[in-house]
């Protein structure tokens, strides 16, 4: 695949993990054409003066719940991630309309603008919390992967092609554990859900070159999930917080003791 010649467009593209693909991208890949489509001007004007002001890259406002926006968008675009959604778990379920808006039928814009524009490939951002969901987010994310998977048979010979990536928390995202634990233990004393809680970690680097070596290796319909560690919450602690007092606040609506990335029939089918 010659990056070169790709136009590739980031839905979501200010938050973590699109500022860190775009890094990469500019700096390793050179696409003919980065798009940047989010919907908060501000961030994506602090994005451009924080250093993102390549020739390559275009900035355009623009809601993935707007069907004509994205096919707007996506004219001329061969590669799309999909990494917009609404991601916060106690958010999602005091907000479930919204994060049905956002994560499935946002996602079903992405599904029929792709397809009407004759996009090559779309990738989409999944998480461990789509596996036997028991929170609202988990519960989106499982029906986006579906649509994903399943938006290959309505492509038939159009040639555009659907994936998703699956894993699990993001070390040091906006609104991850990490940099809370950094600013409470200023105070000595850090707040923690549950001792015996366990997550899935990868960087974001690592998450970055794992979605380009999907995009590269994708026939369509795959869900890619890597091979990354599990950590408990309280050797997180000890790494980040080691003398601070820790302060038990009880699982927040919507959180699993323990994740996993991929289901049991999943497993036996791998096996298969």
């Amino acid at each position: 695949m010659n990056w070169q010649e790709q136009t590739i467009l980031v839905t979501g593209g200010t938050g973590s993990f699109g500022k860190k693909f775009i890094e990469i991208m500019l700096r390793e890949y050179h696409p003919k054409k980065l798009i940047i489509y989010s919907r908060d001007e501000l961030k994506q004007h602090e994005m451009r003066v924080h250093g993102f002001d390549h020739p390559s890259l275009r900035y355009f406002i623009g809601d993935v719940r707007d069907q004509s926006r994205l096919l707007r968008a996506l004219h001329g675009v061969d590669v799309v991630v999909h990494t917009a959604a609404l991601k916060q778990v106690p958010a999602c379920e005091y907000n479930p309309l919204e994060a049905v808006k956002t994560n499935i039928n946002g996602t079903t814009n992405i599904i029929d603008a792709a397809l009407d524009a004759g996009v090559t490939k779309v990738l989409g951002l999944s998480t461990d919390k789509a596996v036997n969901p028991v929170n609202l987010y988990g519960a989106t994310k499982l029906v986006a992967e579906k649509l994903f998977v399943q938006a290959n048979a309505y492509a038939g010979q159009t040639g555009t092609r659907f994936a998703c990536v699956r894993y699990g928390n993001v070390v040091g995202s906006r609104g991850s554990v990490i940099p809370l634990f950094m600013q409470q233990r200023e105070t000595g004393e850090v707040t923690v859900t549950d001792p015996r809680m366990t997550r899935f970690w990868i960087t974001l680097e690592q998450g970055v070159r794992f979605v380009i070596g999907c995009i590269e290796q994708m026939r369509g319909g795959e869900v890619f999930v890597p091979k990354i560690p599990s950590m408990n919450i309280m050797d997180l602690v000890t790494a980040v917080a080691p003398d601070c007092q820790v302060h038990e606040i009880g699982i927040r609506p919507g959180e699993k003791l323990h994740e996993v990335l991929i289901s049991e029939d999943e497993a036996h089918h791998t096996l298969e």
